[in-house]
């Protein structure tokens, strides 16, 4: 790989490492020391005109030299001699002084488990990463997330909140909120926390409690329902999740208010509803309800600031196309200045996408949203993964015809899951995006070489 791509932050390693890690370049320590040094030494210029002065008046010789200056002042060494010592002893006190200073304001950190050291380095090279913006839902955003975040803390993840279903569909009809299930997965998937967060917000109530009440409920969309009666709004509920999670990143959903998805199918019929659309085949067209829905405002200021902006991978007509249907979250895309980069779909889905080949699914977002969207395409180019024994559904493969790659930039890398191939792994897949990211593989820049191919 070349040496110009980010990487996975790696913290491994004892003291000497640490050290080596703690003085690398941009991490923001040494320049503050030099501070801290300058005005350490102003004042110890300052202290020393003082016992200059004050010296001046003690004379050599006789009781004078017992005194508490001539002492302290190491009078009794020679000039050389004197230097070095009070240099060596000044020092001492001032690495000891300043180490446990930062002990003693970094104590609270401490308890996360990792060494301070590790913790600022980490924090800081997760800052300067790329700027990214996942639009999606379902698992694929959050497997996407979940490798993303280990090169950049500046992610935002647009969900969608057109869901029906399950305890978000039953939180909706109950007090009008919109579908957090999606929200909730993404949230616990950017936690530095991630296995016990996951755990924590994915906890369902037993079913068999009291009809009505918490049963079936996720306890990860109760909290974000609560923050969002607490705060009155349901855009500053889901942002106030956010700092209370301390997430890498942050969760937006697409729109303050739920939306409700339409589709056309290849027979004239008509469905309504996230849940029964998933189901359907032969879909030919989607759109949601209200359609002149605004998108939240931290979706569109995340767009447009951008340096990459990831499309899926996810269901194409209930995760995807529900996003880029809310007007200013697609004309926010086409106004930014960031790449698009389309991540294809490891296989189809049985009921929407069922028999797509990759260009339907191209051909699936051009119908809705119009040519010239996207970018550059991703697709997996490893068919060696295990197919799970009951699998209906079969893997997209990674071809497309002429008439398409003239119009996108066509990519191939091995992103998916060697162990289950109707699934994305999440390290392949964002290392293949940040490969291309910092390659400049879109905007007719050279191709990368190594994880991601031209095909």
């Amino acid at each position: 790989m070349a040496s110009g791509r980010p990487r996975p932050i790696d913290l491994a390693g004892g003291g000497i490492d640490r050290l080596r890690r703690l003085l690398r370049p941009g991490v923001g320590l040494k320049r503050w020391l030099l501070v801290i040094f300058f005005g350490e030494l102003l004042i110890a210029i300052a202290g020393a005109l003082v016992l200059r002065q004050v010296v001046r008046e003690v004379a050599p010789g006789g009781a004078a030299d017992d005194s508490l200056i001539w002492f302290l002042t190491l009078q009794f060494l020679p000039p050389g001699l004197r230097v070095g010592v009070l240099l060596a002893v000044g020092l001492l006190i001032f690495v000891i002084g300043l180490r446990r200073l930062l002990e003693t304001l970094m104590e609270p950190l401490a308890s996360r488990g990792a060494p301070l050291v590790d913790l600022l380095v980490r924090q800081r090279a997760l800052a300067r990463g790329p700027r990214i913006v996942a639009i999606g839902g379902g698992t694929g955003l959050s497997t996407l997330l979940r490798g993303l975040k280990a090169y950049s803390s500046n992610l935002t993840a647009i969900v969608t909140v057109a869901d029906d279903g399950g305890s978000s569909g039953r939180l909706r009809d109950a007090i009008g909120l919109p579908p957090m299930g999606d929200i909730r997965n993404c949230l616990a998937a950017l936690s530095d926390a991630e296995a016990t967060m996951t755990r924590l917000l994915q906890y369902r109530f037993p079913e068999a409690m009291r009809p009505g009440g918490l049963g079936g409920h996720a306890l990860g969309n109760l909290l974000i329902a609560a923050l969002s009666d607490l705060e009155g709004d349901f855009e500053e509920g889901v942002r106030r999740m956010n700092q209370v999670l301390a997430v890498r990143g942050q969760v937006v959903p697409a729109a303050p208010i739920p939306l409700t998805l339409h589709a056309e199918l290849a027979d004239g019929s008509r469905l309504v509803g996230q849940s029964a659309i998933a189901r359907a085949r032969a879909i030919r067209r989607v759109w949601i309800a209200p359609g002149d829905v605004r998108a939240t405002s931290d979706a569109v200021e995340a767009i447009m600031a951008a340096d990459l902006i990831v499309l899926g991978p996810g269901s194409l007509f209930t995760s995807l196309l529900p996003n880029l249907l809310v007007a200013e979250i697609r004309e926010s895309v086409r106004a930014s200045r960031a790449p698009v980069v389309y991540v294809a779909n490891v296989a189809t889905q049985i009921g929407e996408t069922e028999a797509f080949t990759l260009a339907d699914h191209l051909q699936a977002i051009a119908d809705s949203v119009g040519e010239g969207f996207i970018d550059a395409v991703l697709a997996n180019d490893d068919m060696a993964a295990r197919t799970p024994r009951d699998w209906p559904a079969r893997a997209v493969e990674p071809t497309l015809p002429e008439a398409w790659r003239d119009r996108v930039r066509f990519l191939s890398a091995a992103v998916v899951d060697p162990a289950n191939a109707h699934r994305h792994d999440p390290q392949r897949l964002s290392s293949a995006l940040m490969a291309l990211q910092a390659d400049g593989v879109v905007g007719g820049h050279p191709a990368p070489v190594g994880a991601v191919r031209s095909a």
